[in-house]
C-alpha cells in the first residue's frame, strides 16, 4: 500500500525498485535496515528493539508519532504509571536514551521530599519498590524492612501489617525504645506496682515479647533482695516466696521464716528469747552451722575466765534445754569449807546453789 510518507514517492519506481522488479523486499526492514541500524533517539539496535517496524510506526504521516506496544518489556506501566501511559514526554521529555531504568531514577525528587516518614533521616533505601507499588499509587505501602528499626515478633507480630496502632499515621518520631509506647502499661502495673518499688522503665530489662509480658525475669532481683546460698537454687522458681503475688512480700528474714523460728527446738528460739533477726546468727549459705554471740547476749565463754575452755553448748547446757544452765554442774564445791569460806556474809548461801550466776554474771570471782 503506498499511502503516508510512500506517496512522496508513488510515482518514482526507482526510489524503491532501482529498476530490478524481482525480489524487492515485502517487509519495512527490507527497505529501511539503514534507518534502523541508525537510529538514535532510541537506539534501536542498542535497546535490542524488533526490527518489525510496523509493530510500532506507520507511513502516516510518517516515522512519527509512534506507539511502542512492548513498553512493558523495559518497563511495565501499571497503576499510576497507567494514567501517563500516551504522553511519552512524561517519562522521557523527547529523549528517549538514558531514561533512568529504576523508581528513584525518576523519583529522587519525591524521596527527598518525603516528609512522613522522612526517608533521607531515617536512612530508608531509595530502593522504592521494595516498599512501594504504583497500584493505586504510592499508597499503601509495604515496610519489609521494619526489623532494622524495630523488631516484630512475639505480640508485636501480631499488629505487622496494622501500622496505626503503634504509629497512629505519623511515621515521625515514633517511639524506640519500650516505655515510650507501653508508659501507661507501666503506670498502671499492680503486682507488682512498678512505679511504687521503683522499677526501671527499661521494659525489655524483664519483659520481652514472646509471647507477651511474661514470663519475665527480673535480673535486678538482688536490689531488693539478694539471691545467693540457699535462695539461688529457688532463683527461677518465684512462686516459691511470692505465690504469684508480688506486692507486700516480706523485705526481712523473719517475714518468710516465721513458722521456722516458732518451730526451732534446738535450741527453742520462742522459749529462750531470741531475737527475730535470724540474720544475726544464720547466713543465707545454709541455716547452719549458725554463729552465735553468746558473751554479748547471754554469758561470757568466749572471754573472761572461761575463754576457750568449752566448744559443745551441752557441756553447760545439759540435755539440750538451752534455757536453764548450771554453774554446780563445773563447779562442785567439793570442799564445802573452802566454799563457805569464800561464801561468808552471803545471804543464803548453801553449799551447792545453783544460783552462782546471779552473783557472778561474768563468770569471775
Amino acid at each position: 500500500v503506498l499511502d503516508g510518507a510512500h506517496l512522496t514517492v508513488a510515482n518514482d519506481c526507482a526510489g524503491c525498485h532501482n529498476g530490478n522488479y524481482n525480489n524487492t523486499p515485502t517487509t519495512c526492514v527490507g527497505c529501511h535496515q539503514a534507518d534502523f541500524d541508525q537510529s538514535v533517539n532510541p537506539n534501536h539496535p542498542a535497546l535490542g528493539i524488533p526490527t518489525d517496524c510496523e509493530s510500532c510506526h506507520t507511513t502516516q504521516p510518517d516515522w512519527m508519532p509512534a506507539t511502542f506496544a512492548i513498553h512493558d518489556t523495559y518497563w511495565v506501566i501499571d497503576g499510576a504509571h497507567s494514567a501517563i501511559a500516551d504522553d511519552c514526554a512524561t517519562c522521557h521529555n523527547g529523549n528517549y536514551n538514558n531514561t533512568p531504568n529504576t523508581c528513584v531514577g525518576c523519583h529522587q525528587a519525591d524521596y527527598d521530599a518525603s516528609v512522613n516518614p522522612n526517608h533521607p533521616a531515617l536512612g530508608i533505601p531509595t530502593d522504592c519498590e521494595s516498599c512501594h507499588t504504583t497500584e493505586p499509587d504510592w499508597m499503601p505501602a509495604t515496610f519489609a524492612i521494619h526489623d532494622n528499626y524495630w523488631v516484630l515478633d512475639g505480640a508485636h507480630a501480631a499488629i505487622a501489617d496494622d501500622c496505626v496502632t503503634c504509629h497512629n499515621g505519623n511515621y515521625n518520631n515514633t517511639p524506640n525504645t519500650c516505655v515510650g509506647c507501653h508508659q501507661p502499661d507501666y503506670d498502671q502495673t499492680t503486682n507488682p506496682n512498678h512505679q511504687a518499688i521503683g522499677i526501671s522503665t527499661d521494659c525489655a530489662s524483664c519483659h520481652t515479647t514472646d509471647p507477651d509480658w511474661m514470663p519475665a525475669t527480673f535480673p535486678i532481683h538482688d536490689n531488693y533482695w539478694e539471691l545467693n546460698g540457699a535462695h539461688a537454687i529457688i532463683a527461677n522458681d518465684c512462686a516459691l516466696c511470692h505465690n504469684g503475688n508480688y506486692n507486700n512480700t516480706p523485705n526481712t528474714c523473719f517475714g518468710c521464716h516465721e513458722n521456722d523460728y516458732n518451730n526451732a527446738n534446738n535450741p527453742n528460739h520462742a522459749a529462750a528469747g531470741f531475737p527475730t533477726t535470724c540474720e544475726d546468727c544464720h547466713s543465707e549459705t545454709a541455716w547452719t552451722p549458725s554463729t552465735f554471740n553468746h558473751d554479748g547476749m547471754y554469758f561470757p565463754i568466749y572471754s573472761g575466765k572461761h575463754d576457750g575452755e568449752w566448744t559443745l553448748c551441752s557441756e553447760c547446757h545439759l540435755g539440750g534445754n538451752f534455757a536453764t544452765f548450771s554453774c554446780i554442774d563445773c563447779h562442785e564445791h567439793d570442799d564445802p569449807i573452802l566454799s563457805a569460806d569464800d561464801h561468808q556474809g552471803v545471804s543464803g548461801y548453801q553449799y551447792a546453789s545453783p544460783a552462782c550466776y546471779s552473783c557472778h554474771p561474768d563468770g569471775e570471782k
